[in-house]
């Protein structure tokens, strides 16, 4: 037996419903502290060393959300030749 359920409601809807909190004014700074320092990168190179020291883990983070992607595409980013 299989059956189906459709909830139509908004992201905050469901956000109240499943009890999760309102992050939306961490949210807004968050993205307005990353435009105050973005407005002073010159350059791509700056832009990427930025970018790692932000990321959650600095460049230990990087690299595994790197091999988490190059994992994803191994496991079923390529056709093979068999049936499945």
């Amino acid at each position: 037996m299989k059956v189906n359920v459709e909830i139509d409601c908004t992201p905050e809807e469901a956000r109240r419903f499943l009890g999760l909190p309102d992050v939306s004014q961490a949210n807004e700074a968050y993205v307005a502290a990353m435009v105050k320092a973005m407005q002073g990168v010159g350059s791509l190179e700056q832009l990427q060393d930025y970018a790692r020291q932000i990321a959650p883990m600095g460049q230990m983070g990087m690299k595994l959300f790197e091999q988490f992607l190059q994992g994803g595409a191994m496991m079923g980013g390529g056709k093979s030749g068999k049936g499945g």
